[in-house]
């Protein structure tokens, strides 16, 4: 059964950076790729950041503010978030995805059959 966790969420303030967990069971990394997503409050669920289960010379992933890495030795991803503002207030999830390049998650929920339960980021001063 595929299960996955996150967790590192809570209070930063503007400017600051975060890294959140995806602690991942039932699969390996190296065969499934995880996508991480969001959802703020009263609005649409909104896609980050993957990262493909065949590396290749692509890891880290990084998209202007948002870093996906991984550690295989502790089945965990991770999504490091640099100079956080209000609008990344949300609730962040990581889901997988059982193929080897992970379809991009800004555009597509296809083929991430399984959810973590998400953690909450709060940017405040």
């Amino acid at each position: 059964q595929l299960h996955l966790v996150e967790s590192g969420g809570g209070l930063v303030q503007p400017g600051g950076s975060l890294r959140l967990s995806c602690t991942t069971s039932g699969f390996s990394l190296e065969h499934y790729s995880v996508g991480w997503f969001r959802q703020a409050p009263g609005k649409d669920r909104e896609g980050i950041l993957c990262i493909n289960s065949y590396l290749g010379s692509r890891h880290p992933s990084r998209e202007g503010r948002f870093t996906v890495s991984r550690d295989i030795t502790k089945n965990t991803v991770y999504l490091q978030i640099d100079n956080l503002g209000p609008e990344d207030t949300a609730k962040y999830y990581c889901a997988v995805a059982p193929v080897t390049y992970c379809p991009d998650p800004k555009t597509t929920t296809s083929h991430y059959d399984t959810w973590g339960q998400g953690t909450q980021v709060t940017v405040s001063s």
